[in-house]
């Protein structure tokens, strides 16, 4: 038995779940969510608490029942208080701007780097190094950041790039003239 997926989820104050069509929505004061409910595993809304139940005992089966559980939780989270990442740009002349939905990173290379922001989540620049990127949808903010990154991750010499606020990153010592 998963030890995540046999926990009762009561829902926080303000939302509301319904359960229809092997999908359970859940709404609260930030905004809406959906979920499709795998075959293997049961939903049910009993009195402001959802319950996660397996089909069955297969494989599949337990892999879908803590991961359900840990999908409608995460959803819950995210209609009430929703989901931040931020980010640093470090490098000499390394900045971003917005305009509208477009992010525009100038990070090194010949041609600035431009990036159309998803809808559900909010991209804000401060000082043109800081970046806030916020939505209630953790896989879609884990997401747009994990991109917004990828356009120039840090490198381990100088640590000049794009990086999480919290990330470490290793340095390495360069070339020693004898």
């Amino acid at each position: 038995m998963s030890r995540i997926g046999k926990q009762p989820m009561p829902l926080p104050a303000g939302v509301t779940a319904r359960v229809e069509d092997g999908a359970v929505i859940l709404q609260g004061p930030k905004g809406e969510l959906s979920l499709k409910v795998p075959a293997t595993v049961e939903v049910t809304l009993d009195g402001g608490i959802l319950t996660v139940t397996r089909r069955g005992d297969d494989k599949q089966s337990r892999a879908d029942h803590g991961t359900t559980r840990a999908l409608l939780g995460n959803m819950a989270e995210g209609v009430t208080t929703g989901y931040r990442r931020d980010l640093e740009i470090q490098g000499v002349g390394f900045k971003a701007s917005l305009s509208g939905r477009q992010l525009t990173l100038n990070v090194g290379y010949s041609h600035p780097v431009d990036y159309t922001v998803p809808d559900g989540v909010t991209v804000e620049v401060v000082d043109g190094t800081q970046i806030k990127v916020s939505g209630i949808d953790k896989q879609l903010v884990g997401q747009v950041s994990a991109r917004i990154r990828s356009f120039r991750p840090p490198e381990p010499y100088k640590g000049k790039g794009v990086r999480y606020k919290d990330e470490r990153v290793r340095r390495k010592a360069g070339k020693t003239v004898a």
